[in-house]
This record gives C-alpha cells, structure tokens and sequence, in this order.
C-alpha cells in the first residue's frame, strides 16, 4: 500500500510539472512557427512590386508579344521561391504564367484580378480552391504612363512550411479571421471551424477506447482528442489579417520523464522486495526435500510429453499433404472455370461467323460474289479474332494490365457494335450511340476491352428480349475517369449482389454459362478500373469506369513555353 500511495503521488506532482514545461516549449515553437509565417508572406509580398516594374513584361504587354513572357517568370520564380506567378494582361487574360496550363486562362472575376485594380496597390488574396486546399497570392497592376497594362499574380509558398511544421509538432492550425482553418498539418482539416476539425476523427473500436481510458489519467489537464489521442492546446495571435496559429502537442515526452522518475522510484521498491523474497527462500528451502520427492513425477511427465511431441510432428506432415492436395483441387478448380470461359467468349464469333456464312451461300446463289467475299473478309476477321481471345487465356489465370497499349473508346465502341450487327439486325431493337467527337484514350488491351463491351451489348439484348418497344443505349463520356455506359428498357436486375460471382446466371440452361459478367469486371480490374450495375426507373445501366490516359510532358517543352 505505501509503494501504490508513493507512486501515485509521485506521478501526480512529475506529471504537472512536466506538463507545465511542455506548454512552454509549446508557445515558444509557436513564437518560432508565427515569425516563418510572416516572414515567408513578407517576402512575397515584395514580389508583385518589383514584377510590375520590369520593363520586359511591361513592353510584352504594350506590344502583346509573350512568346518569352513565360520563360522570364519560370526563371524569377526559381530565384524567388514563390509557388507560381501569373501575367494578366488588362481583359484578365493570362498570357504568361510558370504553370502552362494557367495560359489563356480568363480571371477577370477573380478576386485578385478585381482587387488589384481597385486599389492600385499590392494586395493579398486568399481564394478555396476545394478539396481542402487554398491558394494565396499577392498581386499588383501592371501600370506603364498612367495606364493600367494588366496585372502580376504571385502565389506565397506556404505548403512548404505545413510540411515542416508536420515533422515537428503533433498538430498544427491556422484560422482566418472569420474562424476558418486555411493552413494545417492535418489535411481533413482545411475549410473547416476548429471545433468542426476536433469533431473529424474515425470511430475507436472498443479495444482503443479503453487503452485511451487507462492512458488519459496521467495526462492532465487534457485541452482535447486529436486522432484519438489526449493533447494539450496552444494558441497564439498573428499580426495578419487577424490570422491565428493553434497548436496541439501529445503527453507522450511528458510521460517519457515521468516514467523514467517512476521507474527509479519503483526500482527501490523491488530492491526492497527482493530483501523480502530472500528471507522468505530461506525457510523454502526445508521445503525443497518434498520437491525432490516429486521430480520422479517430473520426469516420468516429460516421457510423456516428449510422445505428445513426436505425434504432434508426424500429424503435422500429414497435415501439409493434405495441403498439396487441396491445392492440387484448387488448380483443376482454375482450370475448368478457363476453360468454360474460353466457351463463353468464342461463342459470340461462332454466332457471328454462322451468319455470315448463311449470308454468302445466297448472295453466291444470286450471283453477288463481289458481297459475298466482303462476308468471307468478315469470318476472316472473326477467326483472327478467335484466336486472340485464346491467346487471352492467361489473363484468367494471373493479374492483367502487362500488354496495355493506348485505345480510343470510341473505336472499341464501334467495332463490338459490329460484332453485335447480326444478333441486332435479328432483332427489333432501337440501339442509340452516343459518342463525343474528341478521341477519349484509356490504357487498355483493346481485344479484352472489346470482350468486355460485347457482354455487356449481348446481356442488354437478352434483357430487351420480351419488349416490343426494346431500346439499348451505349454512351462514351468523360470526366475525371473514362466511363462506357450500357442502357435497357428490360426488366433490371433481380440481385445485385451476385450479380458478379462465377456461374451465376438468371438465364435457362445452355443459353449462359454466368462468367461474362465475372470475366468482364477481372478485365476491368486489370486495366485500373471497375465494373458497377445498377437499377433505373426502366431498365438497368451497366457502367466501365477507365483511368484516361495521362498524356506524357516533355520538360525541354515546358521550359520553352
């Protein structure tokens, strides 16, 4: 009980004053973090100023000549260290800026444009891009003879002292004067209100609530939770805009002095103990004569366990053959799924090449053998075709997206509508294409792309099958992702949820194996994006989601613009 007392008391005392020294340190790196800040906004500040002196951009703007305007600004930025810099020309138009993308640009409602020509002075502006991220700029006219040429954009780097701040403190805010947080090392953070930002933190499972419960007892006082752990807050005022910087700094140096003072204190207690213990071992001893009598029972216990072991061995290495075996069954498992999925795939072509073959033997019998041999160029075709799906075999058996080569989705589009031609033209079916006129190029290998596409027409003719008014509707967008999407007036889909498991079909025996949807969304997968179904109002939609190609930069080229 005295040792529990001592300890107690002890950690109570070491752990408010360490706590006291911390917050200490706390403000002083806020001192610290506060003076970079304005130091890095004042040194951008004066950017704006000497740009809008310069007479080569003043004389680009006066001749509305800019073919070395960007290069200028790309070699002052690396001199200065801004994070971008922008020439406006005076219709808010950018004709020269360190990022390429940016040229031709229209800001003329951008607050750093309006603000700028308002005031004829250098003002700072902060605009929320989205996303959590903001962008800070000085900017200036641009003023030649009383005339007002355009406008010089610079945006302060202040993402690289968030970076630093990350490798040091726990956590790091700063808020606007509306109460806004605009810098953090917490990226969720950004855009929201400090009480909002504290609220966004995950759930903690049973098991970190009580190790939080038991942890937080030494940590006093505690200010609030910052990814589930207790933390102590500063806060200090910067002279900006009525700017504020918000600190939050974990007990965990706190406990590491506390815990090596207990650890000496505890220490003497054992050595104390041990005394204790020694005196006890003397009168064990008289007791070792009946531990003695018992070791006969000891050994003849390790005979036995020594059996135990040698069984445990023997059942262990039957254990791995069965092993092999099952792995064995897993491999014919593989092997029979390929090879119903060679089954599913080729016969669309066999389809195809039916009707072709049927077409020629009359357009022979009338005397058209010029058409007739543009059908046999067509099963030619198909058979060339069978063969590179075979030669696709491997990629039911390992992860794809090895032989990738760039592929217009509207090309892909075109050629399964014409692998479809047949069954469609058997039909009374309104197909509808929507494709945009720009080519839209993903990174796929185009024969298992066209597979993909070709399950999807076939299984929207099939659900269209009983409606007298069928329509499917195949459209190609983009956005930030590639997307093909597959509609029908069917009935939908009874179960979404199997709906992309092996062998799974809601179709009469023989009429479907159930692997097109399964193979389909593996091809997919391979190519870096997904497969997703869903209901509408009529009918159901099937959506490819691709990555679209990135298009390669040649850094001679950006340096050159």
């Amino acid at each position: 009980m005295l040792a529990i007392v001592s300890i107690w008391t002890t950690n109570a005392w070491l752990t408010t004053r360490f706590s006291e020294n911390t917050r200490v340190r706390s403000e002083l790196r806020l001192a610290l973090y506060t003076g970079n800040l304005l130091s890095e906004l004042q040194r951008t500040a004066v950017v704006p100023l000497l740009l809008a002196r310069d007479p080569a951009l003043i004389g680009s703007l006066n001749s509305n000549e800019f073919s070395t305007t960007s290069a200028r600004l790309i070699a002052a930025q690396k001199e200065i260290g801004a994070a971008s810099i922008r020439l406006l020309d005076a219709s808010g138009r950018t004709v020269g800026s360190t990022d390429r993308y940016q040229l031709g640009t229209n800001n003329v409602l951008s607050p750093f444009y309006v603000e700028a020509l308002r005031s004829r002075d250098t003002v700072f502006t902060v605009a929320n891009q989205g996303g959590g991220a903001y962008e800070f700029t000085y900017s200036r006219a641009v003023v030649a003879d009383g005339k007002t040429l355009g406008v010089i954009v610079v945006g302060a780097d202040l993402s690289r002292l968030e970076r630093s701040w990350a490798g040091i403190s726990d956590a790091v805010a700063v808020t606007d004067s509306e109460g806004n947080i605009i810098l953090a090392t917490e990226p969720r953070w950004r855009g929201l209100t400090m009480p909002e930002a504290l609220a966004v933190r995950d759930a903690p499972s049973a098991i970190q609530r009580a190790f939080q419960v038991t942890a937080d007892w030494t940590a006093l006082p505690i200010d609030a939770y910052v990814q589930g752990r207790a933390v102590m807050q500063a806060e200090a005022r910067i002279p900006f805009r009525g700017w504020r910087m918000i600190s939050f700094t974990t007990y965990a140096s706190v406990r590491e002095q506390v815990n090596a003072v207990l650890a000496l204190e505890i220490m003497g207690f054992a050595i104390l103990l041990a005394g204790t213990f020694y005196v006890l071992s003397r009168r064990a001893r008289s007791q070792s004569v009946a531990y003695m009598r018992e070791s006969a029972d000891l050994r003849a216990l390790n005979m036995r366990l020594t059996r135990e072991i040698a069984e445990r061995e023997r059942m262990q290495k039957e254990l791995r053959v069965a092993e092999q075996t099952v792995q064995q069954s897993s491999k014919l498992a593989a092997l029979g799924e390929m090879s119903a999925g060679v089954s599913h795939e080729l016969n669309q072509p066999l389809a195809a090449m039916k009707t072709y073959l049927a077409g020629a033997r009359l357009l022979l019998q009338r005397g058209r053998s010029e058409e007739a041999l543009s059908s046999f160029q067509r099963i030619d075709d198909l058979i060339e075709r069978m063969g590179a799906i075979t030669r696709q075999l491997k990629s039911y058996a390992r992860k794809g997206g090895e032989a990738v080569e760039p592929v217009d989705l509207r090309a892909a589009v075109s050629s399964a509508l014409t692998m479809m031609e047949p069954q469609l033209r058997g039909r009374t079916i309104r197909v509808t294409r929507n494709l945009p006129r720009r080519p839209v190029t993903v990174m796929a290998d185009r024969i298992r792309l066209e597979q993909v596409i070709i399950n999807l027409l076939r299984n929207a003719v099939d659900a269209v099958r009983d409606k007298r008014d069928a329509r499917i509707e195949i459209t190609v967008e983009t956005g930030a992702h590639a997307y093909v999407l597959v509609r029908d007036n069917g009935p939908g889909i009874l179960d979404l949820e199997k709906l992309f498991e092996p062998f799974w079909t809601t179709k009469k025996p023989g009429e479907g194996t159930g692997l097109g949807l399964a193979i389909s969304s593996s091809i997919v997968a391979d190519f870096g994006g997904r497969l997703t179904a869903h209901n509408e109002d009529e009918g159901a939609v099937f959506a490819v989601e691709l990555p679209l190609q990135k298009p390669r930069q040649d850094p001679q080229a950006l340096a050159a613009e």
